[in-house]
């Protein structure tokens, strides 16, 4: 059974984008975390870029599912990179002292696009 979410995951060469508009809570980051893992596998790509730059409060738990969804990417063979980050939210990480394990950060998409050809490239060699 497909699942949907209310948050766009969209397809871009072998990458996929997606950027929350909405605030998160627990049910919808959840089903936000099955939907991202679901497009990855249905579309086999080899990176995912979480825009967040709409997202003004983090709390563990949400860091939580982020840290989780960037360990099952990569295990399914698919990079992650979180960009977009406010201030805010890079010192409640930092003041929580939380760490997102296996996550690549970057300014903005075009930073996070050059992350994810690099690390396509690495693997090819």
């Amino acid at each position: 059974m497909a699942t949907e979410s209310i948050i766009p995951i969209l397809k871009l060469d072998n990458f996929l984008i997606s950027s929350p508009q909405i605030a998160i809570h627990d049910r919808i980051a959840v089903q936000y975390k099955d939907a991202l893992l679901q497009k990855i596998a249905e579309t086999k790509s080899k990176g995912l870029i979480l825009d967040i730059s709409a997202i003004d409060v983090v709390d563990s738990f949400l860091v939580r599912v982020i840290s989780d969804v960037a360990s099952a990417a990569n295990v399914m063979g698919c990079h992650t990179v979180l960009t977009g980050m406010s201030p805010a939210v890079a010192i409640t990480l930092a003041e929580m002292d939380l760490q997102l394990k296996g996550v690549f950060t970057a300014l903005d998409i075009g930073k996070s696009m050059k992350i994810l050809q690099r690390e396509e490239m690495r693997l090819r060699d």
